[in-house]
């Protein structure tokens, strides 16, 4: 290791295994459901001090705690509570007891096969765990659900089949890449423009479907469901095509949609698109933030980053740059600033910062750093503090001070990452596309706690619910639990 500085439902069986310590518990009772899952919680930004910066993050977490501690806390989208990768902590002070150790016959409570190419993070509330799925083909695309106690498959539903599905153009990439959501009634299914549904939990019935909104992928679609009050936000960046749209989620209807302005740049003087439009494509998942009393939502695509009020679509603000097939989402520390990936070109991590000035085109006069070495063109970052830690595809782990715009350290671990990290119990826990998943302590060491091995690789992140880790691999759903 390198280290530097600076529509047919099945009933099938998953298999179980005893936990390490030899014995297997199911539990009895079920948590109520809440009613809608739980957005990012921040807080407009009105106070400059230090002592305002504490007093801020103690309010965030008082409420956070408020509001999810005391009930079990689900894991209702791609990036979880709270869209940054965080899982809070436990209502008591203590920590849940995530397991960091692992291997296919430790601690794995069970393991069934979901057979298939799709990368999608599976969604965990109640008793269910939602994943995508598709034929490597794309002519097929399903919604699974498995029982959380026992892993068993209470739901495979074919939801669309597409005659000729446009070719994928890559080998990173498949059909099903797109995470769901889920709420107290709901799990929201997309496909791009293959499909979008609302399905019943209970039933696995199609409350609505739609698929009338257009968007040549070229490369496959990747932007997952984001919900925000009564709305079901997708993101379509496609080389033809590039807007957002908000769905009502009781009827599926449109409620807004915002064309992006982006001027590209790419018209040869032929009138053709350099690339087939490949520099206007992009996989990002927006994240929301509350600024100047608005709840905005940040949305990096092609060549630029927007930000929209998440209510109208009106857009507020947003920053130029040369980026294009972006993957990562954007996250915030504190109130102050936004981390920004440019995407592919090269990769940039872009500090930005958040003020009541922040309107507008503010590409020149809020951007405090830019840096690009080390910098991933897929994972998202996890903040913490003021730390930001993130993984690359060509396997850096690194992890940067965000007030200063510096990599402060970073080890090879001579691997390669898709998926993004997630945070709990005090740990990061980062999954490769090889079966390892990295257990690191939070520090300017990136001490690495454990190395967990499976048969698999993940592309799709991990998912965490009460105590136990759900893992997506490229061939299995895992319960991987103490």
């Amino acid at each position: 290791m390198m280290v530097g500085s600076k529509r047919k439902s099945q009933q099938k069986e998953g298999k179980n295994f005893h936990r390490g310590h030899g014995k297997r518990i199911i539990l009895l009772f079920q948590a109520p459901r809440k009613p809608t899952c739980l957005p990012s919680y921040n807080f407009p930004l009105d106070a400059r001090s230090p002592n305002d910066k504490l007093a801020s993050m103690f309010l965030r977490a008082l409420i956070f705690f408020c509001l999810v501690a005391p009930s079990q806390a689900e894991w209702p989208a791609f990036r979880g509570p709270t869209n940054d990768g965080h899982y809070p902590p436990a209502g008591d002070g203590k920590i849940h007891g995530f397991p960091t150790e692992w291997s296919e016959d430790k601690n794995i409570v069970w393991k069934t096969p979901v057979t298939g190419r799709a990368w999608s993070t599976p969604v965990v509330m109640d008793n269910e765990v939602w994943v995508t799925n598709a034929t490597p083909d794309g002519k097929k695309m399903y919604a699974v659900c498995l029982d959380k106690a026992t892993g068993r498959k209470t739901h495979d539903i074919l939801l669309f089949e597409n005659e000729a599905p446009e070719p994928l153009s890559n080998h990173v990439n498949g059909y099903g890449s797109c995470s769901p959501a889920i709420d107290s009634e709901h799990v929201y299914i997309h496909f791009g423009s293959y499909g979008t549904t609302a399905l019943d939990r209970k039933t696995g019935r199609a409350i609505w479907e739609r698929r009338d909104l257009p968007c040549q992928h070229f490369r496959g679609p990747g932007s997952s469901v984001v919900l925000h009050k009564n709305l079901v936000i997708l993101t379509m960046d496609g080389v033809d095509v590039q807007y957002l749209v908000a769905l009502d989620r009781k009827t599926g209807k449109n409620v807004w949609r915002t064309e992006r302005n982006t001027d590209f740049g790419d018209v040869e003087a032929n009138g053709k698109i350099r690339g087939g439009g490949d520099f206007r494509k992009a996989y990002s998942t927006p994240n929301f933030v509350t600024l100047n009393g608005v709840r905005q939502l940040v949305s990096p695509g092609a060549k630029a980053c927007y930000s929209y009020d998440a209510d109208t679509g009106k857009e507020l603000w947003k920053i130029l740059y040369k980026g294009f097939s972006n993957a990562a989402a954007p996250v915030f520390v504190g109130n102050d600033m936004a981390l920004i990936n440019t995407g592919l070109g090269k990769p940039h991590l872009l500090g930005v910062r958040l003020d009541d000035k922040t309107q507008g085109d503010i590409t020149k006069s809020h951007i405090e750093w830019d840096i690009f070495k080390r910098i991933p063109g897929r994972c998202s970052p996890v903040v913490i503090d003021s730390d930001a830690y993130f993984t690359s595809e060509s396997g850096i782990l690194s992890v940067l001070n965000s007030e200063k715009g510096q990599i402060e350290q970073y080890k090879a671990l001579k691997t390669s990452f898709s998926a993004s990290g997630v945070y709990a119990d005090g740990h990061l826990y980062f999954a490769d596309e090889k079966g390892k998943t990295f257990v690191v302590k939070p520090g300017p060491e990136l001490e690495i706690v454990a190395t967990n091995q499976l048969d698999d690789g993940c592309m799709a992140s991990p998912a965490l619910n009460e105590k136990a880790i759900y893992l997506r691999t490229k061939s299995h759903v895992y319960r991987i639990e103490k």
